[in-house]
């Protein structure tokens, strides 16, 4: 696990502004001209991995712009660019969140004047998290960042960044950046040359921080070209629809990585346990009615942990139905191989503090009709999770467990976690076979 004590990198050489034809050249002369300091620590490229991100938020180029962010353009929004977004939303007399928005958007792309913006240089503050990955997974970055407005071509800035180490002397092992910059189609256009900055036979990872577009010849390229396809279920606007593309590409076995199914981790690993003993083992076969409770606005985390169970415990999906209402009630219908009839619902919870991340599971409750079966579960996240699914009354005692919120599962710890890994999960893909029969209902 990453923490925010890790060691903070530092720009090699200051940022260079070049045409997409020298990258190669560029970066191989920040090399060759980099000698060993006064203290005798030398630097050296990071030969592990490369990793392109597609970033069509583009905060980070905005706020680079106006000087309010100085760290690498990597698509990573740690401490490092909310502590830059803060100090623009201060400047611009902007409601302070940390978190980008329209209207702040709208501000970086709108002023021109620098002479304000100048004055900070807030994101040191946050440096930790973020460069966390440089510092444990060094390699080559390559950030696409696609803008609206008229087509001039790509522009591309190239770096490279290395941890401080001060207690020792020592090789630095350091990231290489390129950024390039430019609109959709300027940037399939060189689609063909952003392929070919991939390093040799070594590990390639695509973080495409959107929706994944099947549809889209810069996606298709890429997808040829990379070991993993990385994306994050809970930034999808349209869930339903967005993870049925996700199982169409599954089908086509390309090997996807979403840093969502990841947070349900500790949720399926506490269920797992709840039915461990041995006189409880059997009674897992007696479930068949399942709430999911979850934050309103994205059901995709309720969805594939429904999968999940259904995949482990041979249930088949057979009907599906949206209530909608307050809580945005789903009510799903399976039958398990013993033909037994299992009804779950997944509701929605408006909840005051929403977390970081959209559609955190919030509590689970297992039960079952049969009053003899010692099946009763409740897991939940916080104290009023509990409260609800207790209060839902019933004639069993129900085993309940609280999952401990884990800092291991904000995106840029979990990206950090899978440029270790670029083995097919095949507990994913059965999963997800079971989500797309539900959503297929």
């Amino acid at each position: 696990m990453i923490t925010t004590s890790s060691t903070p990198v530092v720009p090699l050489v200051a940022p260079r502004d070049i045409s997409i034809e020298e990258i190669e050249t560029e970066l191989s002369q920040i090399w060759q001209s980099y000698t060993s300091d006064e203290e005798g620590t030398s630097a050296a490229k990071a030969s592990t991995y490369s990793l392109i991100v597609y970033e069509p938020d583009g905060t980070q180029q905005l706020l680079a712009a106006k000087g309010f962010y100085t760290g690498p353009v990597d698509g990573i929004a740690g401490p490092r660019t909310e502590a830059a977004i803060k100090a623009a939303q201060k400047a611009y007399e902007i409601e302070v969140t940390g978190k980008s928005s329209a209207e702040l958007l709208q501000e970086l792309a709108r002023r021109n004047d620098n002479s304000q913006e100048s004055q900070y240089s807030p994101d040191s503050e946050g440096a930790g998290v973020a460069d966390a990955i440089v510092s444990t997974n060094p390699g080559r970055i390559v950030t696409l960042c696609p803008m609206l407005g008229e087509d001039t071509g790509v522009q591309v800035r190239v770096s490279a960044y290395c941890p401080v180490q001060k207690s020792s002397k020592n090789t630095l092992v350091c990231c290489e950046y390129v950024n390039l910059v430019g609109t959709a189609n300027a940037l399939e256009r060189v689609g063909g040359m952003i392929a070919e900055l991939l390093l040799g036979d070594l590990p390639k990872f695509l973080w495409w921080k959107a929706t994944p577009a099947p549809d889209y010849h810069l996606f298709k390229r890429l997808v040829d070209r990379c070991d993993v396809v990385i994306f994050d279920s809970s930034s999808f606007h349209e869930p339903e629809t967005d993870l049925l593309a996700v199982s169409a590409l599954l089908e086509q076995k390309i090997n996807l990585a979403d840093l969502n199914w990841r947070r349900l981790a500790s949720w399926q690993e506490l269920t797992a346990a709840a039915f461990d003993p041995p006189e409880r083992r059997a009674f897992i076969y007696e479930v068949d009615r399942v709430t999911i409770d979850y934050e309103k606005g994205n059901p995709a985390q309720a969805l594939m942990f429904l999968g999940w169970l259904a995949s482990r415990l041979d249930w088949t999906p057979v009907g599906y139905e949206l209530e909608g209402g307050d809580y945005d009630l789903r009510r799903i219908k399976l039958t398990s191989n013993r033909q037994q009839q299992i009804e779950v619902e997944l509701a929605g919870i408006p909840v005051a503090d929403t977390g970081d991340i959209a559609g955190d599971l919030i509590s689970l409750k297992l039960s079952s009709t049969n009053l003899q079966a010692d099946c009763c579960t409740v897991l939940c996240s916080q104290t009023t999770g509990c409260m609800r699914m207790e209060a839902s009354g019933g004639a069993q005692a129900c085993y309940i467990q609280q999952v401990a919120p884990l800092q291991d599962q904000k995106t840029e710890e979990l990206l950090s976690q899978q440029l270790r890994r670029y083995a097919k999960e095949m507990l994913y893909q059965e999963s997800m076979k079971v989500t797309e029969r539900i959503l297929n209902l």
